[in-house]
């Protein structure tokens, strides 16, 4: 992984969306998160403090997409993805685990990755495929501006 910035053209565009959207879900899971925690932290620990983990994750990605700090945006972007799946997984499969009591996304003791973020459109399952995506074209066509300069009399 590089620790070079993305160029201010990449993030034009697809780049200012894929940042907001980031910016969105960073105030829902913190705001969700926070709640969370000081409402009814008794009632399912584990679950909210994971809630609270996908708020920093996302405000962390945020920040690393729009100051343009590659290195950063792969690695919280990558754990976002892993993240969902893990999560997702477990409280489809042994919701007991993280407390809950249901697998319901719409429900009391839900957080940001349960259900693989059903409670959010499935915007945490898609959010990072994309988000890797971005940061991948970004890395080809910059490698590609490199051999061409490199090429060029």
């Amino acid at each position: 992984m590089s620790t070079r910035r993305l160029d201010s053209s990449q993030l034009a565009g697809p780049g200012r969306i894929l940042v907001a959207v980031y910016a969105v879900l960073a105030v829902a899971a913190t705001g969700r998160s926070v709640f969370q925690i000081i409402d009814r932290f008794g009632e399912a620990p584990i679950a909210f403090s994971l809630s609270a983990l996908a708020a920093v994750v996302y405000i962390v990605a945020t920040l690393a997409l729009a100051l343009r700090w590659t290195t950063i945006a792969w690695v919280t972007i990558g754990f976002e993805f892993v993240g969902v799946l893990v999560i997702g997984t477990v409280s489809v499969l042994a919701p007991g685990l993280l407390g809950l009591d249901s697998v319901d996304p719409f429900g009391r003791e839900a957080t940001v990755w349960s259900a693989y973020g059903a409670g959010y459109l499935c915007i945490p399952l898609v959010l990072p495929v994309i988000g890797l995506f971005y940061l991948w074209r970004g890395r080809r066509v910059t490698a590609a501006e490199s051999a061409a300069v490199e090429s060029a009399p």
